[in-house]
Order: structure tokens, then C-alpha cells, then sequence
């Protein structure tokens, strides 16, 4: 048997307030009365209700301004006046009343309204604190570390969309985190068993696609038929090729990929998670993204915030991540004084969460010698610390730090970065392979 209801009564009329007290708790509703409005900000937490019943006409406070001075957390309130009339009751309801109701009232009516408030202000409840725990239970509050409003809705919707099998776009500036809420969404989802596939659209040569992805039949396994039950994550997808674009489009339309020699198609099951740091919109005008594969992607889309929108956040953040270094390089995490305080927040962080992250392990490379600051590791720049014994090494620590630099310059164009240095697209794509570069953890 569920508990009680829990309800707050807020009347400046004794006898009216009386009335409602006894209807209440006949009906066995526990009461709580309050003659002021002003009174209930200060009371509210204690008294824990499940609904709000309150007079529009009072001394000190209306029910009106009462509404307007609670937050979204608040249960729901029922207003109640003698005085009542359509214009009332319209901007009670636009500003926020569960209901309206109207004196003398209907005992049944009153009771039904606030019956039916209470029930979902509950269940509402319910519902929240079944988020937390599944957050709780699956560290998701670990992975999208942060406390602002920004990163605890990223984490609501994450934990909404996880289970549905809704194509999501994700959209963030590069270093955002975009991989790691994919992977968050497939983690959560029903398909956590299953394969999480990412794919680099730069970096795809649309001339070895089909038999990469479709597989040969008798021979290979198409990528796309081995993670068949799993999750498809497109990666910088407004760079994809434009041939490439077209068969994947077949792809998730379709659900099924032929592959090279067999008789027909092949069943596949992939839910699509997609990420472009790009404007999807401003992309389409220009002819880099098909507007049809767009809408197949964009069902959901999620934005993940700039690390500049996050400030509150940068000192956690940070300091996680000095925690976390401090463990791998086997020594204590380095002390933040006043001077790295406000080093952390006068930059601007153009390389968000990723550019955070490997100024603090930096940090800890320098603490190390005993030496360093966070503002001196901000300024740092990566360079190879010796110098190569062969000339064979030489040269791929130079083409390493050309084609990187590259990378960056042109936020990861693989077209423009190819053009910039002076080679074809597919020597950049074997250079990158070869060199072993993570293109990801550059940008």
C-alpha cells in the first residue's frame, strides 16, 4: 500500500483554511497549513509535499508571485479563489499551476485535481531518482564528469536515448567528447553485448569501401555484417566521400549490405550514432553532406558544450584528470595554487575536454622533475623529447609532427590537409596508418 499524500495548504482565511485541513485528512491526505505564501520558500524542504494547494488572493504574497518564485523541482501547485475568472485561470495555467480552481468548490472535483497532481509529482520523483541510480550503476556520472546544468542534461539525454534505437546526431566542437557519449549510448543500451564500430569518415577510401565494409563472400567478413546486433558510430561524417555517402544511406535504409560475390543481400542490425563538429545545415547547402542521409542521422540530436560554457567545471575536470595522470606516472598529483587557479580560467580551451586532459598530464610529466606550472604546461608544445638514432626514425618524427600539425590547422579536412602537404589523399590515409598517428587524440 503506498504512502500517504503529502499536501500544503497556503490560506490567509482561518475558516477557509479549516475546511480544506478537515477535507484533507478525512480523505487521508496528510496536511500541512500556512497562512502566508511568503512563509512556504523557507519551509518547503522540510515539509516535503506532493502538492501545493494555495489561494491567489493573499496579503504579502499572491498565489501568483508564490508560483513564479518556485523552481522547476518544486511539486505542483493548485490554485483556489473566489475571485477567479478566465483570464485567471489562462495565466495560471501559462505560468506554470497544475490546475485552477474556482470557489465554492466541488469537494469531489478539488480532491480528483490534487489527487491526480500528487500521483505525478510522484511518479516524476520516481523517475528522477531511477536516473541517478542508473547513472550511479553505470558511471556515467564518471565518464560526463561535471556538475554544470549544460553537462547534467548531456547526461539525462544520454541516459533517455540509450535505450531507444533512435539514430542520434552528435554535434560539439572538436575535443568535446563526441566518441565517448557514442560509446556512452551504446554502453547503456540494449545492445551493450553487441559490437561498437567506429568509423573515421575522413579518413575512408570510397575505392575499397564495398569490400571493407560488405565483406567478399566465401572469403571476408564485411566490417558492417561482424557488428551486425551493434552500434555503427560515424565520426566526422560531413567529411565523409560523397560515394560513400550514397551506399551508406542504402545501408541504413535498407539494414543490408551485399557482398561481393554472393547471391544476394545480407540481414544487418546496427543502431547509427554520427558526429560532426561541422554545422550539419551549412554542410548540406554547401554539398559536402547529403540532405537525405541528414535525415536519416538527425532523429535526436544532442550538443555537447564547449569546455568555455563549462567554467564551473574546469577545476573538477582538471583536477580528475592530475589524479588520474598522477596514477600512471606513479607520483603525487601536483598542488593547484592561486597562479594555476588562474591560469585554468583565463584560457579558453579551443581544444575543450581533450586539450584539458593532456595539459594536466603535462603538468604531471613536469612534477616529475619538480618543477612546472599549469600555466607553463598551457603554453607547452608537443615536440619529441630525443633525438632519433637513425635517419629512418628522423624522418617519421618529422612527417609525424608535419602531418599532425596539418591535422590540426585544418581540423582534420583530410582533402585540405592531403592538399596542404603536397601528397594524394590516399598516401596521406597510408602515411597515417603507417606512422601509427591517432587523428582523434590530435584534433
Amino acid at each position: 500500500m503506498s504512502a500517504p499524500f503529502n499536501i500544503l495548504i497556503v490560506d490567509d482565511d482561518r475558516a477557509m483554511r479549516a475546511s480544506l485541513v478537515d477535507l484533507l485528512e478525512a480523505a487521508g491526505w496528510r496536511v500541512e497549513a500556512l497562512p502566508r505564501a511568503s512563509q512556504v520558500i523557507d519551509r518547503l524542504a522540510g515539509l516535503a509535499p506532493d502538492v501545493i494547494l494555495s489561494d491567489v488572493r493573499m496579503p504579502d504574497m499572491s498565489g501568483l508571485e508564490l508560483l513564479a518564485k518556485l523552481d522547476a523541482t518544486a511539486p505542483p501547485v493548485v490554485l483556489i479563489s473566489a475571485h477567479g475568472d478566465i483570464p485567471m485561470a489562462v495565466q495560471a495555467m501559462q505560468e506554470g499551476a497544475y490546475s485552477f480552481v474556482e470557489k465554492p468548490y466541488d469537494p469531489r472535483r478539488l480532491l480528483s485535481i490534487l489527487r491526480h497532481a500528487a500521483e505525478q509529482h510522484r511518479m516524476a520523483r520516481g523517475t528522477d531518482r531511477l536516473r541517478a541510480r542508473l547513472a550511479e550503476l553505470s558511471g556515467l556520472d564518471r565518464i560526463l564528469l561535471g556538475t554544470t546544468p549544460e553537462i547534467a542534461a548531456l547526461r539525462r539525454d544520454v541516459l533517455d536515448m540509450a535505450t531507444t534505437a533512435a539514430p542520434v546526431l552528435l554535434q560539439g566542437e572538436t575535443g568535446t567528447g563526441k566518441e565517448l557519449v557514442a560509446r556512452a549510448l551504446h554502453d547503456l543500451s540494449p545492445r551493450a553485448d553487441a559490437p561498437f564500430l567506429a568509423l573515421n569518415c575522413a579518413a575512408i577510401a570510397a575505392d575499397r569501401f564495398e569490400a571493407e565494409m560488405f565483406g567478399t563472400a566465401g572469403e571476408a567478413t564485411g566490417r558492417l555484417v561482424a557488428v551486425s546486433g551493434g552500434t555503427l558510430f560515424l565520426d566526422e561524417v560531413c567529411a565523409c566521400p560523397a560515394p560513400v555517402q550514397a551506399k551508406l544511406l542504402r545501408v541504413i535504409e535498407e539494414q543490408e549490405v551485399t557482398p561481393s560475390g554472393a547471391p544476394g543481400p545480407v540481414r544487418i542490425d546496427l543502431r547509427v550514432v554520427s558526429a560532426s563538429n561541422e554545422d550539419t545545415g551549412a554542410a548540406v547547402e554547401a554539398g559536402h553532406l547529403r540532405q537525405d542521409l541528414l535525415f536519416r542521422l538527425n532523429t535526436v540530436v544532442l550538443t555537447l558544450p564547449p569546455l568555455r560554457q563549462r567554467r564551473d567545471d574546469l577545476v573538477l575536470l582538471f583536477t580528475h584528470f592530475l589524479d588520474h595522470s598522477a596514477r600512471v606516472y606513479e607520483v603525487a598529483p601536483p598542488e593547484l595554487d592561486h597562479d594555476d587557479m588562474t591560469a585554468l580560467l583565463a584560457h579558453d580551451w579551443p581544444g575543450n575536454v581533450r586539450e584539458l586532459r593532456n595539459v594536466a598530464e603535462r603538468r604531471v610529466l613536469a612534477a616529475r622533475r619538480g618543477a612546472g606550472s599549469v600555466a607553463d604546461a598551457i603554453r607547452a608544445r608537443d615536440a619529441p623529447e630525443d633525438v632519433p638514432d637513425t635517419l629512418r626514425e628522423a624522418v617519421a618524427v618529422f612527417e609525424r609532427e608535419l602531418i599532425g600539425k596539418a591535422l590540426r590547422a585544418h581540423e582534420g579536412r583530410m582533402d585540405a590537409v592531403a592538399e596542404a602537404l603536397g601528397i594524394g589523399r590516399r598516401t596521406l590515409n597510408e602515411k597515417i596508418v603507417k606512422l601509427g598517428l591517432d587523428k582523434d587524440a590530435l584534433l
